[in-house]
Parts: C-alpha cells; structure tokens; sequence
C-alpha cells in the first residue's frame, strides 16, 4: 500500500471520528436548549413598557446587572448583544431582546412585550400593529435590479 493511501485512510477515519462527536454534542446542546426555552416559557410575562432606546452593544459595555456578565460565557463577551433600554412602569431597565425581533421594536413608542427576566421574546404594538421594517438588500439584489432597468 502506497503512503499515500495510508495517509487518505487516516484522513478519513479521523473526519469519521469528528463528524460523529460533533453529532452527539450536537444532540446534548440541543437538548440543553430546549430545557432553556421551557423554562423561558414557564416564566414569561407580558408588560407594557415605552421603548426608550436600542443599540447592538458587547456585553461589557451594555449596561446589564453585573451577576448577568459575569455568568456570560467567554466566548460570548466579545460579541454585540441586541440591548432595549426600556420604562416598565416607573423604573428604566435594561433588557436583552431576542435578535430576531430587534428590528421591529419601535423606538420612542409604547408596547405589550413578552418578557421572560431581562429578556424580551416577542413584542406587540399597543396602538395598532407594529411598522415592519424593510430588509436592506444585498450588493447583487441591488446590481441586479440596477442591469434589469437599463435592459428595459
């Protein structure tokens, strides 16, 4: 057998290996997750709250409890979290808000939310619905678009 197909071999037997680990951690973290989000469910409420600001900032500099950065993973205190300052009642809090629904909450606006802690999950307008916001489109949409009108 040449080295060369015994080098191949090793490869392959190594990714095998990789790819089966990655598939059982996979599982466990998915699990992990869903434990999470039920008890998210468990404790979720609805409050109305006047929207003050929202900014996508690191974790250090966003202005959360010092208990909720120290119980931060490493790895996620270098990344920009989607932060809601926010009058609930008489007090300003600041929230987490879930990244999908950042950009349809109104700023200088009232709204029913859905909070579960310091995190919000979904987000209704008091008044009416809620404007949605158009998605940019991306440099080969707007290209595109651009060759479609000179060819007409």
């Amino acid at each position: 057998m040449s080295t060369f197909l015994k080098v191949l071999l090793i490869i392959l037997i190594v990714l095998v290996i990789a790819l089966i680990v990655l598939y059982f951690v996979g599982r466990k973290m998915q699990k992990k997750q869903m434990a999470q989000q039920e008890q998210m469910e468990a404790a979720k409420q609805t409050v109305s709250m006047l929207i003050i600001d929202k900014k996508r900032l690191p974790v250090k500099n966003s202005g959360l409890p010092q208990v909720v950065i120290d119980q931060t993973p490493k790895l996620m205190r270098r990344s920009k979290l989607p932060i809601v300052k926010a009058k609930v009642g008489p007090r300003i809090m600041t929230l987490v808000s879930d990244a999908a629904i950042f950009d349809t909450i109104p700023v200088k606006k009232e709204v029913k939310a859905v909070i579960s802690g310091i995190y919000i999950m979904e987000v209704r307008g008091v008044r009416g619905p809620l404007e949605t916001v158009q998605k940019k489109k991306g440099f080969w949409a707007r290209t595109k678009e651009k060759f479609s009108r000179k060819a007409k």
